[in-house]
């Protein structure tokens, strides 16, 4: 059975993308943890992260990483976290998110679902970082 991720990917299960390409995807978060939150995903089902090759892996945290330098130009935060959990999805994903303090990385305290009009805002701005970037 197709994870909710891979819905996601494949459209079935609306998503709001800032980046697709061969081997990843990466979409705002629907329930944030702070505004921004993104989640790079790989298009292969993975449930476990070590279980990816290191080329993927290399691949995904190139992505996370090129993500969070258009967060940090796009949206007021201080620093661009990364988390790998793994229990709420079984598909592989990394959470980069904008951070102001490490009380944003509790995963307990999450912004209610938002609809895709509100996900659009810090989309487009996260969007419009990534176009300005070498």
């Amino acid at each position: 059975m197709a994870t909710l991720f891979t819905k996601i990917i494949n459209g079935e299960i609306p998503g709001t993308f800032v980046h697709e390409d061969e081997k990843c995807v990466a979409f705002l978060d629907v329930a944030p943890m702070t505004e921004g939150h993104l989640m790079v995903v790989p298009r292969e089902e993975i449930s476990h992260w070590i279980d990816a090759d290191q080329e993927l892996m290399n691949h995904l945290m190139t992505v996370a990483k090129r993500l969070g330098e258009a967060q940090k130009r796009a949206l007021d935060c201080e620093r661009i976290g990364l988390l790998i959990v793994g229990y709420e999805v079984p598909h592989l994903h990394i959470h980069v998110l904008p951070t102001n303090s490490m009380d944003d990385f509790d995963i307990s305290d999450r912004a209610p679902m938002q609809t895709p009009e509100q996900l659009e805002v810090p989309a487009e701005k996260i969007r419009q970082a990534l176009s300005e970037l070498p």
